[in-house]
Parts: structure tokens; C-alpha cells; sequence
């Protein structure tokens, strides 16, 4: 009895010494990135597609995917450029994926590239600077609010502090200025490249941008960049920033190529409420070749798409 009882105590304290050699000699495993949103779509089309249909493209030193589709009628009628929204697919069922083939029977060859991922610490190096500006500010506020209060009670005894003036807090933007400014630039610097790769056939060139990725192309293009288009077709084009979005308007006013402005009954509030003041500053700038429609029901419906279709081919066919 006494031999088992020493046994069993010698082999716990083997036991607790080889647990403490372990865990010295063990580390925290690393940590593994997730697979980006691009990098899984890029698989998956690569994966799905025909070959002869994706064609990487180089923007710089970043490679993206885009989706060539030939004409397939006897006229030739133009090159059509189509941008999904961000966090989105030119497979999608919101209207790209149908436009891609569609369009081919009208007599264009169309282009569908895929968007960059979105950045969303992108404001993460501002912040320190932004928090160390308004620490100072505060600061001087305080100081500056503190002078009077003394001038006054050295003056009177038992005098009233001077009232400090009302403090009023903004909203806080869905999106930050940072976040977005950094997708437009990538969502340019791909367009760009798409764009001369497009050129290889010169010809009349038309421009299907939706969501955010529509939003930040008509900003560029309000600048006069050097890209000639014929023709600009928005789906749904908003921003998520209230300031820019509010600009927005203003924004597609001064747009140099034909512009049709699409949205759907069923849009965010934020594109709803901004529609009217478009026409607005349309009217104000003379903008003649600004057109605004309107859809109803769901967007992925195949009605929806034939409706879709229709309204962009009679646009054009106003055009070239």
C-alpha cells in the first residue's frame, strides 16, 4: 500500500514537470488572414467561367479580372464598360450579370471588371492627428472660456460665471471620407486600365456604372478627366457620406457625356430624397442630355431585366 501511494505520487510530479516544459517551449499559433472578398471571386470565375471570357488586367501593381464579351449581331454599335457596386460581382443578379450577355445581341462588346476591396481602415491614420487637433482645441476652448470667468470674479464678489456656449454634436457618416476617397481611388486607377484596354477598338464608348461605384465615377468625371465617353448610364448611384452625397447632385450636373440617371422604387431613402434636387441642379446647368427613370419591383427579376435592357438600348439609339 504504501509502495503504490509513492509510486502514484512520483508519476503526478512527472506529469506537472513535463506539462511545465511544454507549455515554456510552446507558443501562440499566428495569426492567419481571412482570403479577401477579390481574391474569392477571382477563384470562383476562374473556377466557373470560360477562359476565353476573363482576361486579367493589370492597374499598376495590382491584377484584377475582368469579362469579355464579343458582339454578337451584324452592326457594330459600340464597347460597353460595366462597373458593379462595391462589394459586388459582374456575376451578380442585380442586372450586371444580364447586361454582360444581353447587350452582345444589340451589337456591343461589353467589358465587366471587378471592384476592389474596400478599405475599411483607411481612416485608421487620420485618426490620431483628428483626435490630437480636437484635444487642442478643446483645450484652448477651456482656456479661453476660463479667462473671463476669473476676470469676473476678481471684479465682483460672488459674481456669476459667464455661460459657456452650446455644444452641438454631428452625426456620425456611415462611411468616412477616408474609406471612401481611398475606393474611388482604386476603383480610377482600374478603370483607367480598362478603359485603354478598350480602346484597342475605337469606337463609340458607353459607361454602366451602379451603386457607389457610379457615385465616384461621376465625381471623376465632373473633373474633365482626359477619358473620352459617349454615353454614362448609372444604377442606383449614390454615396454613402451625407456630405458627398449631398454634393452628388450638384456633381452630376457637370458631367460632360450623356447621362442616364436609373433608379428603383424600392432604393434607399438617401437616393429617393435626392432625386428631385438633381433635376434641380440639372436644370439649373443646362445639363440637355440628362435623362432620369424610374423602375419598379424587385431588381433581380428577370422582367426587371428586360425592362432594364430596354431602357438603356432606347437611350442609346437616341445617341448613335
Amino acid at each position: 500500500m504504501i509502495f503504490a501511494q509513492l509510486i502514484k505520487k512520483t508519476l503526478q510530479s512527472v506529469c506537472c514537470c513535463s506539462a511545465l516544459c511544454l507549455s515554456a517551449h510552446a507558443s501562440a499559433a499566428e495569426h492567419i488572414a481571412p482570403p479577401s472578398l477579390s481574391s474569392i471571386e477571382n477563384s470562383d470565375i476562374k473556377r466557373l467561367l470560360p477562359n476565353d471570357e476573363v482576361k486579367p488586367i493589370l492597374a499598376g501593381d495590382t491584377e484584377f479580372l475582368s469579362l469579355y464579351s464579343e458582339y454578337m449581331s451584324r452592326d457594330f454599335r459600340g464597347i460597353v464598360l460595366l462597373i458593379p457596386d462595391w462589394n459586388s460581382t459582374p456575376t451578380s443578379n442585380a442586372g450586371m450579370s444580364y447586361l454582360r450577355k444581353e447587350l452582345t445581341n444589340l451589337g456591343y462588346t461589353t467589358y465587366a471588371m471587378t471592384v476592389p476591396d474596400i478599405d475599411w481602415q483607411a481612416s485608421d491614420m487620420a485618426a490620431p492627428a483628428q483626435a490630437a487637433t480636437q484635444s487642442s482645441t478643446q483645450s484652448s476652448t477651456q482656456a479661453q472660456n476660463e479667462e473671463p470667468t476669473k476676470t469676473a470674479q476678481s471684479n465682483s464678489d460672488g459674481a456669476v460665471t459667464t455661460a459657456q456656449e452650446p455644444h452641438f454634436v454631428n452625426a456620425i457618416d456611415l462611411v468616412s471620407n477616408e474609406v471612401l476617397s481611398n475606393y474611388k481611388t482604386n476603383l480610377i486607377m482600374r478603370y483607367e486600365a480598362l478603359y485603354q484596354n478598350a480602346m484597342s477598338e475605337p469606337n463609340n464608348i458607353v459607361v454602366i456604372a451602379q451603386g457607389t461605384s457610379a457615385g465616384v465615377l461621376l465625381e471623376y468625371y465632373a473633373d474633365f478627366p482626359d477619358s473620352r465617353i459617349d454615353a454614362f448610364i448609372s444604377l442606383s448611384s449614390y454615396l454613402p457620406n451625407t456630405q458627398r452625397n449631398k454634393g452628388l447632385a450638384q456633381t452630376t450636373s457637370l458631367v460632360t457625356p450623356a447621362l442616364l440617371d436609373i433608379y428603383y422604387a424600392n432604393d434607399n431613402t438617401d437616393i429617393l430624397m435626392s432625386l428631385k434636387n438633381r433635376q434641380r441642379w440639372v436644370n439649373r446647368n443646362a445639363k440637355f442630355d440628362y435623362r432620369q427613370r424610374q423602375l419598379f419591383g424587385l431588381r433581380n427579376a428577370p422582367e426587371q431585366h428586360a425592362r432594364l435592357t430596354k431602357m438603356i438600348d432606347g437611350f442609346l439609339r437616341r445617341l448613335f
